[in-house]
């Protein structure tokens, strides 16, 4: 396949539109059935904490499993190899930190949202504000980039290649996600979850085993064939053709993996999901089964990339539209045609949808929650009028997200992903485990800990390369980076923890022994959690 082919290869738009209104009029169906007529703040929040371990568990992954996983780290082996496989390792990893710290104490703690948890011994008000915050901050990023990701996408899969073209798409993706949050709540959105992770294994899967079968079985002659289809030859299979060519990359790769590990398992709207489950032992049953889901699909992506290395070839993948992501589709339509490559459109799209509901969800329901009835209303709100002032919330974030994906479009979004996972480590990490293992912490310690790690995070990638300063920043033309690293997490996230400690160690009030007390037999045996 030349790279003139491969670029116009993208198959047949209308089996790509058919496939994915397919998905969207099906997905539409399930939540409009998993709906309730009137829902409690509960069943809006947390679906009444009525699934269990083996859907939740699938369920998070899907809520992570977005179109950069997909696309993205499938290109990334495919161009770089090792080096770009590395970079799904943080990914699996960072579930042992939600298994082993964080899922069963923040099930048996909190009720809806992180604030619960933050605010639970504390002062409510300014923790609840710091903790929404945050989380909106966060979840706008994440949004952002799988809403611009959108745009790329279209201009591969559709044939959309003007901007207003785009951005209409854009928009209707952001129209579909908000309906889903509007009707469905939690428990519509966790089956659409669920049945596009599902969708997204069964098809990584099944390109993998025809690949390897194409190859005999054998995965050494896939790589073999890899090496010989890629400039870097025998160096694809080698660490440090990607983030090994000096220190600061080396740095950098250190940095995010960083960021990777411990800011999946602080990222709000993955979180939530804790509190979909009736127990902790379903919610360590969750992390179990996500878990397991990752390996193989990550497992999977590594055949993937390198497959498309083997039959497409590294420099006509960088030479199609859509560059590295344009690696599984270009497979799929050279092993399966345009029907396959239809399937492989549905999913990705498929992906941006889903987790973008996911991650409305979890800003709607921390300003509805946290802001509104615990704020303003000082705890005394009407359910009713919360979920009402939730799914508001979620047409106001929908709004800013097909704005903030229209104006990013054609931009290089790749590091907005990394940021909100360094800035999820950075605001929340810290004071969670704080707040659920430190007897002494008190109000003072979770704000700057909160607004400590948010605000030296986002200083710092305003003046990283990144932002200015090389051909593929944000803003070209200009150069005003200071900070050599194009990911904070090594230095904003321990600059975390260490604003925790000064403010928790100079504040002159005292943690409360009571809720402490409370908070720690809850953690640690359910008894008195509110399902």
């Amino acid at each position: 396949m030349t790279v003139q082919t491969a670029a116009a290869a993208t198959g047949n738009p209308a089996i790509n539109v058919g496939v994915f209104l397919a998905f969207v009029i099906i997905t539409l169906f399930i939540v409009y059935k998993a709906s309730s007529s009137s829902p409690t703040a509960s069943d809006y929040y947390a679906a009444g904490s009525a699934f269990n371990g083996v859907q939740n568990g699938i369920a998070l992954s899907g809520d992570f499993l977005s179109a950069a996983s997909f696309l993205g780290i499938s290109g990334a082996i495919a161009v770089h190899g090792y080096d770009g496989f590395l970079y799904s390792v943080g990914w699996v990893v960072a579930w042992l930190v939600a298994l082993l710290l964080i899922g069963e104490q923040l099930r048996n703690t909190g009720r809806f949202t992180v604030g619960d948890v933050m605010a639970f011994r504390m002062k409510q008000r300014p923790v609840r504000a710091a903790a929404a915050n945050a989380t909106l901050v966060i979840t706008f990023f994440y949004m952002l980039a799988q809403m611009a990701g959108a745009g790329g996408l279209i201009a591969l899969l559709l044939h959309v290649e003007s901007k207003s073209g785009q951005a209409l798409i854009i928009t209707g993706v952001g129209i579909v996600m908000v309906f889903y949050v509007l009707v469905g709540g939690m428990k519509g959105t966790t089956w659409v979850q669920i049945v596009k992770a599902t969708l997204l294994l069964l098809c990584v899967t099944f390109i993998g085993v025809f690949l390897l079968g194409k190859f005999g079985f054998s995965f050494s002659q896939l790589l073999e064939h890899a090496a010989q289809n890629s400039p870097s030859g025998e160096g694809l299979l080698d660490p440090g053709d990607w983030y090994g060519k000096n220190a600061v990359t080396e740095l950098d790769f250190v940095s995010l993996a960083l960021s990777l590990v411990l800011g999946i398992s602080s990222l709000p709207h993955v979180l939530m999901r804790f509190y979909t489950v009736p127990d902790a032992k379903e919610a360590r049953s969750s992390v179990m089964w996500c878990s397991w889901v990752m390996c193989l699909f990550y497992l999977g992506i590594l055949v993937v990339g390198y497959g498309a290395t083997a039959l497409v070839g590294s420099n006509t993948i960088l030479h199609a539209p859509g560059g590295e992501n344009s690696a599984a589709p270009l497979l799929a339509f050279k092993i399966g045609g345009a029907v396959l490559l239809g399937i492989v459109c549905a999913v990705a799209f498929a992906t941006i949808l889903a987790v973008v509901a996911g991650l409305t969800l979890a800003a709607s329901a921390s300003f509805a929650h946290d802001v509104y009835a615990n704020v303003i209303r000082d705890g005394k709100a009407d359910p009713r009028s919360e979920v009402r002032v939730a799914r508001l919330t979620a047409v106001a974030v929908g709004c800013l997200a097909i704005a903030g994906g229209i104006i990013a479009n054609g931009q290089n979004v790749a590091f907005l992903v990394s940021l909100a996972l360094a800035l999820a480590a950075s605001a929340n990490l810290s004071t969670m485990l704080y707040t659920l293992y430190w007897k002494r912490f008190n109000t003072t310690g979770t704000l700057w800990s909160i607004y400590g790690g948010l605000a030296s995070c986002l200083l710092l990638i305003i003046f990283s390369p990144a932002i200015s300063g090389t051909p593929t920043s944000i803003v070209t033309g200009v150069d005003f980076h200071w900070f050599p690293l194009t990911n904070p997490g090594i230095v904003s996230i321990p600059l975390s923890f260490v604003c925790g400690y000064l403010g928790t160690v100079f504040s002159k009030q005292p943690a409360d022994p009571d809720k402490q007390a409370e908070m720690e037999v809850r953690a640690l045996t359910g008894l008195g959690a509110k399902r």
